[in-house]
């Protein structure tokens, strides 16, 4: 009998054992990063980070925590900028001349967007019904004669574009290679 008592209670041992493998699985909170990984383990390794800390917490307790906090701390990248960050100053003096033409700015112009030029943007497009967040508006700046300049543009007045020859302008050589090509003249 104690026989049979000696191989159930191994049967059961087994089955407890083996019991987890068989259950459902849970939903588990996110793994914890290297770092802690690396502190969790710690104190029970002997490497040369835990006896570091290890005498820094003997030394001063508080200054160990944050030293602690310091010489783990991962700088951060800083966000990528997107779009213009800046007006060039020689625009920026090109944008203050015809606001002071259009008598909305006053003085010399500093090639520096500072708040009068700012302010003066402002008044300028909210008097034409434009927003005034977003400034210089591309539609103000049409507007003060700063827009793009289309002058070498095919359907411009006076442009330098030269048009195509007409189709009777081919040269005889040409016309000959294109007709041989296509096997007109045989």
């Amino acid at each position: 009998m104690l026989s049979f008592r000696a191989s159930l209670i191994a049967v059961l041992f087994t089955a407890l054992a083996a019991f987890p493998a068989f259950a459902a699985p849970k939903h588990h909170a996110p793994a914890a990063s290297s770092h802690a990984k690396h502190h969790a383990a710690a104190p029970a390794a002997s490497s040369s980070h835990a006896k570091h800390h290890a005498a820094a917490a003997a030394d001063d307790p508080a200054a160990s925590s944050s030293s602690h906090g310091k010489h783990h701390a991962r700088k951060k990248a800083a966000p990528k900028l997107r779009g213009q960050q800046g007006i060039d100053p020689a625009r920026v003096l090109q944008i203050q001349q015809a606001l002071i033409r259009e008598h909305y700015l006053t003085g010399e112009a500093s090639g520096k967007w500072d708040e009068d030029t700012k302010a003066a943007m402002q008044k300028y497009q909210a008097d034409q019904g434009w927003q005034t967040k977003l400034m210089p508006d591309a539609r103000a700046l049409k507007k003060l004669g700063l827009g793009p300049d289309y002058s070498n543009a095919i359907n411009a007045k006076n442009s330098s574009f030269v048009p195509p020859p007409s189709a009777g302008t081919t040269p005889p050589d040409q016309a000959a290679g294109f007709a041989d090509a296509a096997g007109v003249n045989r």
